[in-house]
């Protein structure tokens, strides 16, 4: 029993002191993510539009897909832009004025008391949801790429509404989970509504896409059903996300220490 306590021990310093060096460097190194996530996307977005499914047989047909993969390039330089001004690194953020997280019995913690606790900072476990949505960025604009073709006006309408909603839907995406990521790595209090916020965002868009898509009359019945696991995927997976660290979000001494400044209360 004591070797097992000794295991569990050294194991648990160590996957500490990991989830310390993954995340110490992130902010500094960010733009060296966004040199090599520019570099791999605009190649991919430039072969997508000189090599169309519908050939662009005018100006305006090649800005109809040049523009979206430009929104898509560009969202998470513009969720960063958007932290730069809303929380800028090393500041202090006041918290809410409203709690929304009254799980549990908590006592409240002046800021400088809850800084200087050891277990303030989005290491241990909270590293792990870090590097989860930031991720999901790279891994959704794949699923995007793979699945849904560069379209223009030259396409069957339903091709277009397809395109135009599932391009909607990746930017807007990979804004918010971007922008989250940086609100947990700035500890800023407002990341957990904010995370919960996207969840939302996330489901409604996928649920608002299928009726959208629904709408096209024309859709053919191979198209629908191959779009189906797509959408039912991407549902699936904030659920799955949801079920997992939203006990976590809620309970966890790290995430109310570093996001609400107050601990367990005896």
């Amino acid at each position: 029993m004591i070797m097992a306590r000794q295991w569990y021990a050294r194991t648990s310093a160590d996957l500490y002191a990991r989830s310390v060096r993954l995340v110490a460097p992130l902010e500094d190194r960010f733009g060296q993510v966004l040199m090599g996530w520019t570099v791999i996307v605009a190649l991919a977005c430039l072969l997508r539009i000189l090599f169309p499914v519908t050939p662009s047989t005018s100006v305006a047909t090649t800005l109809e897909m040049t523009l979206p993969h430009v929104a898509i390039l560009i969202s998470p330089f513009a969720a960063y832009w958007t932290a730069n001004h809303l929380f800028p690194r090393d500041r202090l953020f006041a918290q809410p004025e409203i709690r929304l997280a009254l799980v549990g019995r908590w006592k409240s913690l002046d800021v400088l008391t809850a800084r200087d606790n050891p277990v303030f900072g989005p290491t241990g476990l909270m590293a792990s949801l870090l590097i989860g949505m930031l991720l999901n960025v790279p891994v959704r604009t794949v699923e995007f790429m793979t699945a849904i073709p560069a379209l223009n006006s030259n396409a069957p309408h339903w091709g277009q509404m397809i395109f135009q909603a599932m391009t909607f839907d990746l930017v807007l995406m990979n804004f918010l989970y971007t922008l989250c990521f940086f609100m947990a790595l700035r500890r800023m209090p407002f990341f957990p509504r904010m995370l919960l916020l996207t969840w939302g965002i996330d489901i409604t868009s996928q649920l608002l896409m299928t009726d959208y898509l629904a709408s096209a009359g024309d859709l053919p019945a191979e198209v629908a059903s191959a779009l189906a696991p797509l959408v039912d995927g991407n549902v699936k997976k904030v659920f799955i996300s949801m079920i997992i660290w939203l006990p976590y979000l809620l309970l966890s001494e790290r995430v109310n220490i570093t996001y609400r400044w107050r601990t367990a209360a005896k």
